[in-house]
């Protein structure tokens, strides 16, 4: 193997604080709010995750890229992530089925990364210091130039990013002769819950993150939808009005990660900004109403209020994280409508929690008879 020098990169927190090392080749500079993900498998899934649009990921497998990539294994159409910091880049991949290199994949997207990071000092770092904006940087800007621009960059604190990431125009999904119709509204949606959904028989309409509660119902679907999605919810007035209408009528409705939090704000309970938030596929979770346990796909900064929704008359918890126990799931007492904060699709991750799929056909059932 011919033996190459790299170029010398930097990853610059808001705070001031600076990592060192090497650019994979990509020359340039990539913003973002820099987060970390505990998965050891899955890389491909999760830089494609809409979810971590706008993100700086810090892989904490010290090892990325060595088994390739393949072109059925991404959760939208292209890259969602800001750019990638790791410690061990493979530019050689060993999977039989992979279809290219992640370097290919990388140049072809024009995606930043930065490898030889200690990445454990940096997750340490985060961990004692909270989420905060960062910029990698490969091309060899002066760091006063960085720290300028840098301090432009917005706060993920009311910000809102589904819009950046929604279709455009509505789509299909699944067989259109199928059981069950779902309107889901994508404010971010990942394609193995549109996957999971219709292996369950159902055909989907997906909707801009922006559509009315009428362009949703003039699909006339059996339930509803709320996908996830990156950003802060609370500016999604659209999307938290439409969570109200459908609530209002009763309509079976099934939310995932930022579609949970916008259900949350349809009743008037608050969300905040976590000082790390979840970022992983082995959380803990425990399923109040059964006593189950769950290892579950996590992937969000932002986070129900547990202390407005205890107080709520009309919404439970069913289920708690372990690790410190935030809000992981709640249902309405009186309505057909219940979310979780988790992935139950995974891609990455365990499959405990895809018995949400069939607890939302099985609401589904019971309103249509």
């Amino acid at each position: 193997m011919k033996y190459t020098t790299r170029q010398q990169a930097l990853l610059l927190l808001s705070d001031g604080t600076i990592f060192y090392g090497k650019s994979i080749g990509l020359s340039g500079i990539a913003y973002g709010e820099v987060c970390f993900n505990t998965g050891m498998t899955g890389y491909q899934e999760i830089f494609t995750d809409p979810s971590y649009f706008g993100q700086l990921m810090v892989a904490t497998n010290a090892h990325i890229g060595n088994y390739g990539v393949n072109d059925k294994e991404v959760e939208s159409g292209n890259i969602k992530i800001s750019g990638l910091i790791c410690k061990n880049f493979s530019f050689n991949y060993s999977r039989p089925d992979a279809t290219e290199s992640l370097e290919n994949y990388f140049k072809k997207q024009n995606l930043i990364c930065i490898s030889d990071v200690d990445t454990r000092a940096l997750v340490s770092y985060i961990r004692e210091n909270g989420a905060m904006n960062a910029v990698i940087c490969t091309d060899g800007t002066p760091i006063e130039d960085l720290k300028l621009a840098l301090a432009k960059v917005p706060d993920m604190k009311g910000l809102e990013l589904a819009s950046r990431v929604s279709t455009k125009t509505p789509y299909f999904y699944g067989d259109e002769n199928a059981k069950y119709k779902v309107a889901a509204l994508d404010l971010g949606i990942k394609t193995n819950i549109l996957r999971n959904l219709a292996k369950r028989d159902c055909y989907i309409k997906v909707f801009p993150y922006d559509a009315s509660f009428e362009d949703l119902a003039s699909f006339n679907p059996d339930g509803y939808f709320l996908s996830n999605g990156p950003g802060d919810p609370d500016p999604l007035e659209s999307a938290i009005n439409v969570a109200k209408q459908i609530i209002e009528k009763d309509k079976p409705l099934f939310g995932i990660c930022l579609g949970h939090q916008v259900i949350a704000l349809a009743n008037g309970v608050s969300t905040y900004k976590m000082f790390n938030g979840h970022r992983g596929i082995n959380h803990p979770v425990t399923n109040l109403e059964t006593g189950k346990g769950e290892i579950t796909s996590q992937n969000h900064g932002f986070a129900v209020n547990k202390e407005e929704l205890e107080k709520h008359p009309d919404l439970v918890i069913t289920h708690l994280h372990l690790n410190d126990s935030t809000v992981a799931g709640m249902r309405m007492k009186s309505k057909n409508c219940f979310s979780v904060q988790y992935h139950p699709e995974a891609s990455p991750g365990p499959h405990d929690s895809s018995y949400l799929f069939d607890q939302f056909i099985s609401n589904i059932e019971k309103a249509k008879s």
